[in-house]
């Protein structure tokens, strides 16, 4: 059974699934296009962060910043091993649950057009795509959604 825990994001288990996540977002994308939180970012008054564990075992992590109008998630990342298990769509559902008791209505992403299991996962979430927010640029990298919550 997967457990989801809204956890400290510098605590040792959510520092191995960030660097992994950040690992990966290296492998994939130049500085340039990769816009994810640092661990810094992560422990902000407007952030919530989250960690998915099965059967004792830290394996996915992801948050989602408060933001004027809408919820931002951030980090979403489950070990390699993990996918397809169900972590993610936990994590997400965890977010979106805590996002709407905040009384958040919408909910933003960024991703990347290389990451096409992800705009999967999303896309099965009922995200959909929309154009840059916030401060991304438009860098025809980035893919941008959103879902109303």
């Amino acid at each position: 059974m997967v457990t989801v825990t809204r956890t400290d994001p510098v605590s040792d288990d959510a520092l191995r699934l960030i660097a992994g996540s950040e690992a990966e977002q290296a492998a994939l994308y130049p500085p340039e296009d990769r816009f994810a939180a640092s661990p810094d970012q992560l422990v902000a008054d407007d952030v919530r962060f989250f960690v998915a564990y099965f059967e004792g075992e830290a394996l996915g992590c992801c948050g989602y910043a408060v933001c004027d109008g809408y919820g931002e998630l951030k980090r979403m990342y489950a070990e390699p091993a993990a996918r397809g298990t169900g972590i993610a769509s936990a994590l997400i559902e965890a977010v979106e649950t805590a996002a709407r008791a905040e009384g958040i209505a919408l909910m933003r992403l960024e991703t990347g057009q290389l990451s096409p299991a992800a705009i999967g996962l999303y896309t099965r979430h009922g995200y959909i795509r929309r154009g840059p927010f916030g401060d991304y640029p438009e860098n025809g990298s980035s893919v941008f959604m959103e879902k109303p919550l």
